[in-house]
């Protein structure tokens, strides 16, 4: 994996490891969660998953494998969050964060699968 790449992964890596923490500790998470219609358990679900997909996205850059699983997983939990951010009409600017950081671990996704000669480069 080239350079840029990696540093890139491990920041995006580092920004789920934050969110994922305060999504356990945080009072404003605890809020905005409230304001999504989400439950306590959903929160701390969500929080305890984007750890677990961080240390896989940082695991990533040594074994492949565990970078494929962990981008696809993030991926997925962007785009429930996306799709709950559009359900309680939040603006645009508020839902494009998750969808961007969808595209990315999608992004990453592939590219640990190219490292892995799983497909053809495009």
């Amino acid at each position: 994996m080239n350079t840029v790449l990696s540093i890139f992964v491990a920041l995006i890596g580092l920004a789920f490891l934050f969110y994922g923490y305060n999504c356990l500790f945080s009072n404003k998470l605890v809020e905005e969660f409230d304001r999504f219609k989400l439950t306590a358990s959903q929160r701390k679900i969500t929080g305890i998953a984007q750890i677990i997909g961080a240390l896989g996205l940082l695991g990533g850059l040594f074994y492949y494998p565990l970078g494929i699983a962990a981008a696809i997983g993030l991926s997925i939990l962007m785009l429930l969050g996306f799709a709950v951010r559009l359900k309680i009409k939040d603006s645009f600017y508020a839902s494009a964060p998750s969808f961007i950081l969808m595209l990315v671990n999608m992004y990453f996704a592939y590219c640990f699968g190219l490292l892995m000669n799983l497909w053809l480069p495009l």
